[in-house]
């Protein structure tokens, strides 16, 4: 059994010690939110979130935290809906170019050259070239907060799913074929992403 002396241990306000903090890389690969909005006014936005994820079977409720009060967390409060979209290995260059720092009135959709599509159930757009997307109206914006009731600049957005987009091909014997959509995933390192192949694929059935 290991002991202390095998364990590198630190107290995150006091510093992690390392060349870069581990924290993201131990909680992943994360997958991403690639989160959809407009304004009220109809300006579109398109941006990745790396803490993103599902919350809640019935309803379905995913997540995303804005670190930064973000041009997403301001048209989500103005409008109560949103978009996410699956970021997947042929995307992600794209992806990448969606999260680049602009002012509100520039569209990532031109930006990153993907197509905005209606949807739905909400005014919002999804990207067209993605093979999954939800459509999202707005549960709760939760600003989160330090152990000793301190709020931080960080905004969880929950939103129930409401409109469900799978790309026909991706559904095997009527079952989604996670690995076949080649989704992406955040990792640790400031440029470090995983992909899911079937390769790496294991089943594992809980205890009766």
């Amino acid at each position: 059994m290991a002991d202390d002396t095998d364990f590198h241990f630190y107290e995150p306000a006091k510093g992690h010690g390392l060349p870069h903090d581990p924290f993201n890389a131990m909680v992943g690969p994360r997958p991403i939110g690639w989160i959809s909005s407009q304004d009220s006014e109809g300006r579109r936005n398109l941006a990745p979130y790396s803490f993103f994820n599902g919350f809640n079977y019935t309803p379905p409720i995913i997540g995303f935290a804005s670190i930064g009060a973000k041009d997403s967390l301001h048209n989500i409060r103005q409008t109560g809906e949103f978009g996410w979209n699956l970021a997947t290995r042929p995307l992600a260059e794209r992806m990448n170019a969606s999260c680049a720092a602009v002012p509100p009135e520039v569209d990532e959709f031109e930006l990153a050259g993907l197509t905005p599509v209606a949807s739905r159930c909400i005014a919002a757009p999804r990207v067209a070239e993605s093979p999954v997307s939800f459509e999202c109206k707005l549960t709760q914006i939760v600003q989160l907060q330090r152990a000793d009731g301190q709020a931080v600049e960080t905004w969880l957005v929950l939103g129930e799913v409401v409109g469900v987009h799978i790309a026909r091909h991706l559904l095997k014997n009527g079952i989604y074929d996670t690995a076949a959509a080649e989704p992406i995933l955040r990792a640790g390192g400031p440029a470090d992403y995983f992909s899911v192949t079937h390769d790496n694929l294991f089943k594992m059935f809980r205890p009766r």
